[in-house]
């Protein structure tokens, strides 16, 4: 019987199976950020354990807040800064160097096919779309992870969704995950890992891959996960080059970390995605999906554009093509924060944050501030956003706060309209 990529994963990095359906992995790397990490750190340190089982595995940033709005922000960075300085962790991106964690992190290499990765974040599904295997994990298995390198799993079950079709013009890798999500529910994927194939695949690159696996766990998904090709390569290609001596053997090696045509799924979802429409999310659930043009007319107070679904250079090439020559609604506010200083820098060379600034937007530094309520661009009560994040939890902005989810065109269209519309992109 054939191997689905997961089952591959988990053969390779096994080292206990200590009850049944219990698999003990060995780790590629342990993700860190501010928020959840200090906790880990500080429970450590109290039981005489304050080690880390590999600095060059490890990789932390500050981004969830940053700079610091308070006194209690500012002691959760100490906590990370000082940890990492006295762990010598390299790569360590504090203020001024730091990005939003599941963008700056591959951006940096850090993925590679074939990995097993773990944060103490949800998004760290994110990191499937490279073809490794990323999850999630609260403070104990975050603990385990810094301290010996290693994490425990249930059995590897993974769905399957064949993306057939072309997207029409207008349509992106964030209509897809929302339009699944609404097919299968917030619990549809609950303890497996969604694997994504198929043409509309094959047609993405990896940011939209990314884009894609990052709401995985909307669906209650492990993972996400996409078959390693010659895209991951050449993105991968400037941090492997002198691993491999060309392109052609590279993806030779990676491509074992597909699955088997024989592979046996839990489940097996086919759609052909040629007549799908923009969509965005109404109500408090990311399966709370409708057309765009079914929300028409909805009023917005504000438009978010970032965050680690949808910051990177292309999602704000996107939003800049709706937004060029245009400004906001009156009464709308804007805010857009690239997901990397890299994206930033790119988007100033570009002209981007040029045209961003032109339509009336707030340009932040890179930070997941506002995605979770916690600062640049908090709600009021009352107050709804338009917003390329990835969950519209009741309050998840802000305290009486409503936020729509949707794609980058999507929002910038809505930006100008002052209602939620579709983009001119669409056809």
């Amino acid at each position: 019987m054939g191997k689905t990529i997961t089952q591959k994963i988990f053969e390779e990095h096994l080292v206990d199976t200590p009850y049944p359906n219990a698999y003990v992995l060995r780790l590629d790397r342990v993700f860190c950020h501010e928020i959840t990490t200090p906790i880990a750190i500080n429970d450590l340190a109290e039981r005489g354990k304050d080690a880390v089982f590999d600095n060059t595995k490890i990789k932390a940033v500050i981004d969830h807040v940053t700079p610091a709005k308070d006194s209690k922000t500012a002691e959760q960075g100490k906590i990370l800064r000082e940890w990492a300085k006295r762990h010598q962790i390299k790569d360590f991106f504090d203020i001024g160097a730091n990005g939003v964690c599941h963008a700056v992190f591959p951006e940096k290499g850090f993925v590679r096919p074939g990995y097993t990765v773990i944060m103490g974040d949800s998004h760290t599904c994110t990191h499937g779309a490279f073809g490794a295997f990323a999850a999630g994990v609260g403070t104990t298995d975050l603990e385990v992870g810094i301290l010996k390198g290693v994490c425990s799993f249930r059995e590897p079950k993974s769905i399957k969704f064949v993306l057939n079709g072309t997207l029409r013009p207008g349509v992106y890798a964030k209509d897809v995950i929302l339009y699944l999500i609404s097919k299968i529910g917030v619990n549809g994927a609950t303890n497996c890992v969604m694997e994504f194939t198929g043409p509309v695949i094959d047609s993405f690159g990896m940011e939209e891959r990314m884009t894609l696996c990052n709401m995985a766990v909307e669906a209650g998904g492990t993972s996400g996960m996409c078959r390693p090709d010659e895209k991951t390569v050449d993105y991968l290609w400037p941090f492997i080059k002198d691993e491999f001596q060309s392109k052609e053997a590279a993806l030779a090696e990676y491509s074992r970390w597909a699955s088997d045509a024989d592979a046996v799924y839990e489940k097996t979802y086919t759609y052909d995605l040629s007549a799908l429409e923009p969509v965005c999310t109404f109500g408090f659930k990311p399966d709370q999906v409708k057309k765009v043009s079914d929300m028409a007319g909805t009023k917005v107070d504000q438009v978010y554009i970032g965050s680690c679904t949808n910051g990177r250079i292309s999602d704000l090439r996107i939003a800049a093509e709706v937004l060029k020559g245009r400004r906001l609604a009156e009464g709308v506010r804007g805010i857009v924060s690239p997901a990397t200083p890299a994206v930033y820098r790119q988007a100033l060379h570009e002209g981007i944050i040029d045209t961003f600034m032109e339509a009336g937007f707030c340009v932040t530094n890179p930070t997941c501030g506002a995605c979770l309520g916690m600062s640049n661009g908090v709600l009021a009560s009352g107050e709804v956003c338009a917003s390329t994040t990835n969950r519209n939890f009741n309050g998840r902005m802000g305290k009486g706060g409503t936020v729509h989810l949707m794609s980058p065109a999507t929002a910038a269209a809505t930006a100008v309209a002052g209602t939620i519309t579709n983009s001119p992109l669409f056809q």
